[in-house]
């Protein structure tokens, strides 16, 4: 595999028959990849060997808060994930926007895709600092339809030390204290009441898309309990640093601007 700037015409289309594998249908037109390649936005792709392109990440430049790179996209075809395709697509993002001096870039995930997860706080070392409720309002591809679109916005600090860390494979266990949201002997979510604290935990389901599939009645009891539980902490100063495959999220202090 290779990881390559995509800058021609034809790899628009590239990127948009990714698009279509892993979300089922074309939410991002041609004539705006195209838009976003001449404004010099961070476009990447990553090829097989053949040349085929398997993944892409895109990113453009964001003013609000400082200047940051906001990265709206990064996807890999369903037979690569699992490859470390993300990881190296993430990699070159951030040593172009270091190239450039930017030490920032943002981004915003589903909280109860608990993979995401695991990859975007323990992989990379970014920190969840912000919920956005039904951030996208209604969604109709595959794999967001009939759900609400709760996201959490990532802080990517790029020459931090807990970035450092995690991109060398020595990320640090957080402390985990006591539960805002724990799983149930049914895997229900049960709120505990408890107050939030640095090392709160918040209970995710193990697969959300596959629980939505077969019970969307317990998907939608998750959604409402993280996204009331993730506010308290939010609004608490905390961020969520880690995801425990046990406990789920754990929100501590975020980590000091360096």
């Amino acid at each position: 595999m290779a990881v390559v700037p995509l800058t021609g015409l034809e790899d628009a289309d590239r990127v948009r028959s990714v698009i279509e594998s892993v979300w089922g249908e074309q939410v991002l037109p041609r004539e705006m990849v195209r838009a976003f390649q001449h404004a010099g936005s961070v476009l990447y792709g990553a090829e097989a060997p053949g040349g085929d392109l398997v993944g892409f990440v895109l990113g453009f430049a964001g003013l609000s808060e400082g200047l940051h790179v906001h990265s709206h996209m990064l996807a890999a075809v369903p037979e690569w994930q699992d490859r470390g395709v993300g990881f190296a697509l993430k990699l070159a993002q951030r040593a172009h926007c270091l190239d450039h001096g930017i030490e920032q870039v943002r981004w915003t995930f589903d909280p109860l895709v608990a993979r995401n997860a695991r990859f975007n706080l323990g992989k990379l070392g970014a920190e969840a600092f912000r919920l956005l409720p039904n951030f996208y309002g209604r969604m109709t591809d595959r794999l967001n339809r009939d759900d609400r679109s709760d996201r959490f916005e990532l802080r990517w600090r790029l020459s931090s030390e807990r970035v450092g860390r995690a991109l060398a494979g020595e990320a640090e266990r957080p402390r985990i204290g006591e539960a805002l949201v724990a799983r149930d002997e049914r895997g229900m979510p049960r709120p505990t009441g408890k107050p939030p604290q640095p090392g709160a935990t918040v209970a995710v389901p193990a697969d959300h898309h596959a629980l939505k599939g077969r019970d969307p009645a317990a998907a939608r009891a998750w959604r409402d309990a993280v996204e009331e539980a993730a506010r308290w902490c939010f609004e608490a100063g905390l961020a969520a640093v880690w995801l425990d495959r046990d406990r789920g999220y754990v929100f501590d202090l975020p980590e000091a601007a360096p």
